[in-house]
């Protein structure tokens, strides 16, 4: 087993970082691409489709991709493709041209995350969650960032300088390029790992599909409160926008906290444990939300955030070691096509919203931590050889 190495962690969390600027970057300016091209809510929302798709669901396939042979092309070609593809966003003056640069921007995620997560997974040594937290912290944090990024660059420089923004992407992909040897990645590792897990023991499929459940209904939650606190503050309260962003925003750092400070506990006292106790009190908080306000509502958001996504690296872990023989697949389902899922899901709340009001949407919403406990506690978790698991 490779030791556990906090610098090569870092390195491919700051990639992982830089890849999901772009992809939580993308909503903020659906606005003004809107106002551009004349567009239809439809047409926005068709954007977003495409992103999804792209940049979610397709990730299992360049996980088969990753399976086969070392790809590690991927991680600076991903990391280039993410950010040029949204940087040019706009420049197009026509519809079309706009949906091929927000896919070739998608693909590039797409691409990252699952060589991004395979790799990241020799280097965590007998601390799985804890060094697949890492790495995945980079990625809540690029998500978060994103919105504030592209808003500033265009607050203070106009939108047509939204090319601005590609120069995260062009540093790493120098970056990666230039000191992939010297942070000890070397391309080795992988063909270490490849095989070296036993088949996939009986039962595993069950799992990783209850597993994936579970990954949906944590999706569907995560953006359902970013997408409709906005919603319930700004149109039915009539708060400051920027009292509601801030609140989404508060979410999200909850949510990157929770990321590292869950991975530890999940490595002491076992991975299913872990995720049936972030859905139970997540199931206690979230009706919370509906009878706070002021400064505790922070608190309050933070702390559900923290709950929520503090399972997100161990469900990587529990994907890879549910299908050892095929780390970059595990990887895909569980970021990409699990996480995608769980975005589409979100499109339901706009019908519920539509029909019976914003404020019903975002209530409707505590009925899904229930949904995911209920997974979590159905779920017989292999490799049976991790006896707390």
């Amino acid at each position: 087993m490779t030791p556990f190495n906090l610098k090569a962690l870092l390195f491919l969390s700051l990639g992982h970082l830089t890849v999901d600027i772009y992809q939580g970057a993308l909503p903020a300016i659906l606005p003004f691409l809107k106002e551009n091209l004349h567009l239809s809510y439809t047409a926005a929302g068709f954007i977003l489709i495409a992103a999804n798709f792209t940049s979610s669901l397709l990730q299992p396939l360049f996980g088969l991709l990753s399976d086969k042979k070392e790809q590690a092309f991927l991680l600076p070609l991903g990391t280039f493709a993410a950010g040029v593809g949204y940087s040019l966003l706009s420049l197009p003056s026509h519809f079309p041209l706009v949906l091929v640069l927000v896919c070739v921007s998608g693909l590039g995620i797409a691409s990252f995350h699952p060589e991004g997560y395979k790799l990241a997974g020799f280097f965590t040594g007998e601390r799985p969650a804890t060094g697949m937290s890492i790495f995945s912290v980079g990625g809540n944090l690029g998500f978060a960032l994103g919105p504030t990024i592209a808003i500033w660059v265009i607050s203070h420089l106009g939108f047509t300088s939204l090319p601005v923004v590609v120069l995260p992407s062009l540093l790493y992909t120098a970056v990666i390029i230039a000191g992939r040897r010297s942070v000890a990645i070397p391309a080795r590792a992988a063909h270490a790992g490849r095989g070296a897990g036993g088949p996939a023991e009986k039962g595993a499929y069950t799992a990783l599909a209850l597993t994936i459940g579970v990954v949906i209904v944590r999706s569907w939650i995560q953006m359902g409160v970013a997408a409709y606190i906005p919603f319930y503050f700004i149109d039915v309260l009539k708060s400051d926008p920027v009292y509601a962003a801030n609140l989404v925003t508060v979410f999200l750092l909850g949510g990157a906290a929770g990321t590292l400070l869950g991975a530890p506990i999940a490595d002491r006292w076992g991975h299913r444990f872990m995720l049936r106790v972030s859905m139970f009190f997540t199931t206690l908080v979230f009706p919370l939300l509906f009878y706070t306000n002021g400064r505790l509502l922070f608190v309050l958001l933070f702390l559900l955030g923290a709950l929520l996504v503090s399972t997100f690296s161990v469900t990587v872990v529990m994907g890879q070691r549910l299908l050892p023989r095929n780390l970059g697949i595990a990887s895909g389902l569980m970021v990409g096509f699990a996480i995608g899922a769980g975005g589409i899901g979100v499109t339901l709340l706009g019908v519920v919203a539509d029909r019976f009001g914003v404020y019903t949407a975002l209530r409707s919403i505590a009925v899904l931590p229930l949904a995911g406990f209920v997974l979590s506690m159905v779920l017989t978790y292999p490799p049976r050889r991790e006896g707390r698991a």
